[in-house]
Parts: structure tokens; sequence; C-alpha cells
């Protein structure tokens, strides 16, 4: 592994954009943006404040500024939905803890937490701000989780407007009844040839719902619009997500692929449902480095994985990929799958990681951008040990359950470098209304 030669960090340090006024300055990114469809907003935990504090500072100038449309999460879709329900007015809930209350599975404080809270308070600020009839930015969820309750959305739905069609999706999604809404129980059954397999069904529920979509969208205008997204959308998940449990007993690479060909396959959809809107849909998209830097730039792709951002980056050459790193500080995370969270205390990076070379900058927080800069670029496109904290932190196997090699600069355009960062602020009494998951895959819980 190459060890970073002093012209080397002389160059980074001349390329990096310190802490202004308090803050990042973004005006480098902003421009980087420039009229990109997709900006993919990563982090290098689910548990740091910083990287959910900037997101968002990025995010409202990129709608402010650029025009985006939407903000896609790493979430499930039900869950997110009902947010979107409430930033843009159409909800019953009246506060923001409320509208996130739906977040009840592991690890809650992902998304119900003080930074996101703040944001979707000001998200709802803004679309009330705008001229009636104007554009408003929506919150949408890329996860595929989900699947009892958005096969229950579905049925929802067809009762609003079709109850033979509902009839129809109870009798078909009755196959997942057997196993008490325990989504790992149907997956080992299935998967392990235990029982039969619900594929069938959950395939001729999404398509009879697309084959009566010009009935149910010339209802009323732009919620019938709108509504029929939605359910279509909960019964892709409902097909992705039965393939998804059904093969995480049999191999890990593919359920990790499944997840994140699912994500990809709703951004699609979600931007085609944009485009029909606005002429050409423009979306912010919050997920895990792991998920949003370019797989191929990673030893994964070694083992026959892919990810969201490579996906992106093969599908849609006006993508901009933005990467978050620590070296040290507190994080939110669990020890063990389905644990309570705690604060953890972040080991400072291993030497040769790219988060050691940042910090050895002198530098407390900058960003740098890639783009434009090859002689930058060329220092960085050599592989190094780049670190993972997802939901879980194991700092006693920091090595193994945390780090994997990567090429930084063909896996991201920018970097966010944060030196020392804070553990972000559950809401109250989130955890109590916690619920259990099927674990994640490598890294851990990401």
């Amino acid at each position: 592994m190459a060890s970073l030669s002093s012209p080397c960090l002389d160059l980074l340090r001349t390329a990096a954009h310190r802490l202004a006024d308090g803050k990042i300055a973004l005006d480098p990114l902003i421009n980087l943006a420039g009229d990109a469809s997709f900006v993919l907003l990563g982090e290098a935990s689910h548990g740091t404040h910083e990287f959910y504090s900037t997101r968002a500072a990025i995010t409202e100038r990129l709608i402010k500024e650029k025009g985006f449309h939407a903000v896609a999460v790493e979430a499930d879709w039900p869950d997110a939905y009902r947010v979107n329900r409430y930033v843009r007015s159409r909800s019953n809930d009246t506060t923001p803890s409320q509208a996130l209350s739906a977040f009840t599975r592991f690890p809650v404080w992902m998304w119900r937490n003080l930074n996101v809270e703040t944001f979707v308070s000001w998200l709802r600020q803004y679309n009330e701000s705008r001229p009636e009839h104007a554009a408003q930015v929506g919150f949408y969820g890329l996860d595929l989780y989900s699947l009892n309750r958005s096969r229950a959305e579905v049925i929802r739905y067809l009762e609003r407007v079709d109850l033979e069609a509902a009839r129809r999706a109870r009798y078909r999604y009755s196959c997942f009844d057997h196993f008490d809404a325990d989504e790992r129980e149907y997956g080992y059954a299935a998967g392990c040839n235990l029982s039969q397999s619900c594929e069938d069904e959950v395939v001729q529920q999404l398509t009879d719902v697309q084959r009566h979509a010009y009935e149910y969208l010339h209802r009323d205008g732009q919620v019938a619009e709108d509504d029929f997204f939605s359910a279509e959308q909960n019964a892709r998940l409902v097909r992705n997500a039965e393939e998804y449990y059904r093969g995480m007993f049999q191999s890990r690479v593919s359920t990790w692929n499944l997840r994140d060909r699912h994500m990809a396959e709703t951004l699609d959809a979600l931007s085609a449902h944009l485009d029909r809107r606005f002429g050409r849909g423009k979306i912010v998209v919050w997920a895990h480095n792991s998920h949003l830097g370019n797989a191929r730039a990673t030893d994964r792709s070694r083992y026959g994985e892919w990810n969201l951002g490579q996906l992106v980056r093969e599908r849609y050459a006006q993508s901009v990929l933005v990467g978050f790193t620590t070296y040290t500080g507190n994080v939110t995370a669990a020890s063990d799958w389905g644990g309570v969270h705690e604060t953890h205390r972040i080991r400072p990076a291993l030497p040769g990681s790219y988060e050691a070379l940042f910090h050895e900058t002198g530098i407390p927080q900058f960003l740098v951008t890639f783009a434009g800069d090859e002689r930058l670029s060329a220092e960085f496109r050599s592989e190094r040990l780049e670190r993972a904290i997802g939901v879980i932190y194991r700092p006693e196997t920091e090595r193994a359950s945390h780090y994997f090699y990567a090429r930084l600069a063909d896996q991201f355009d920018a970097i966010l470098h944060f030196d020392e960062t804070h553990a972000v602020e559950p809401l109250p009494h989130a955890e109590a209304e916690q619920t259990a998951e099927v674990p994640e895959t490598y890294p851990v819980g990401v």
C-alpha cells in the first residue's frame, strides 16, 4: 500500500476547501452538481451528526439553487412516503416527529433523529412557501425491507379504487399469512424448499396493478397519479422483497445485489414519475458510502457485488457521487443487531487508510473535488483502505468488520472529510417502538 508523499500532502492541502464561517465552503460542490439529474450524498456511518447536517445543507442548496424535486433515502418506501405526505401538506400529521414515527424497524435512530427532524421541518416550510401550483419537493424511500407493510398498503389502495382488485390482492398475498408476518421465517422456508414460494403471486399482483394503470390514473388528477405511483411501488417492493428474503439463506452477494438493484429500480421509477410531471426530474439521494460510491472502484467488485452508485453511474451520465469520511470521534450505533443504541468512541483510522491520510493534512474539515483535477485524482487512484461503519460498530474487530479497499478518485467525484465527528441524537422515545429486522450484509449494517 502506497504511503502519502509530502508533495501529495501539499497537493491535497492546496485542493482542500476548508471550514469557512462555521461551515465547509460548499460552492465548489454545488458548482460540480451543475445540471446533474442525480446527486448522491453518502455517509461513512449511520450515526454521525456532521454527515446528516451537511447532507441537509447541501440538499437545501440543491433544491433552492438547482431546482431539485425530490430526496430519496436509504429507507423503506411506506415509512418515507408518510414523511412525503407530511412535507407536502397531505397528511394528518402535525409535527415532523409524528411524520417520522412510522420508522420503527431497527435502527430507528437512522431516520428518527434530530438532524432528520430539522430537515423535514425545513422541507415542509419550503414547500409551504412556494407559489400556488408550483412544484413541491418530495421525500421517498429506496429500500426493500417492508414486505408486509407494503402488501398492506397495496390492499389499502385497491380498497379505495377497485374492490374486486383488492379481493384478488388479498388472496395472492395470503400466501405469506402462514408465517405470522415474519419475513425471515418465510425466507427460510421458501429458500430452503421447505415451503412453496410466493414468487408467482407477487409477480401476478404487480402485473395486475400495472395493467389497470390507465383506469386508476384517470380519477383525481395529480393526487390520483401520486397514489397510484405509490401503490405500484409498494407492489414492486413486495415482488423484490420476496426474492430478497428467499435468497438471504442462499448467497450474501446475491442479497446485496438484489437490494441495490431494487434501490436502482426504485430510483428509475421515481425519476420517470418526476419526468412526467416536470419534464426532467432531479433527485438527491442519501445513503451509506457503501451503496453510493461506484462499486467498480472497490474490492467488493471482485466478489461480484455491484451497488446503487455503480448502477446510477452506468445509466446516467449526469450524476455526481459524493463520499463522507471521518478519522475519529463519537458515533451512535449498536453493538449487536437489534440492540439498543449507544454512543461509541470511534478508534483513530488505521494507518495507510484514506481517513488517516486526510488526518495528516491537519485540516479539521474540508471538501475536495476530483473532477477537473487530474493530478489530485491520479494520487487517489491507488488502492487503500476505506472505513465503513453501519448501524453496528465493533471496534474489537475494526479491520475485519469496517474496512475495505477502494480507489477513492474512481469511487467518488468529491469527498467531505470531518476529522473528528459527533454522534447523531435520536428522537426521544423512538427506541421504545423499535422492532427487529433481518441483519444486513457486510460492511456491518449498511
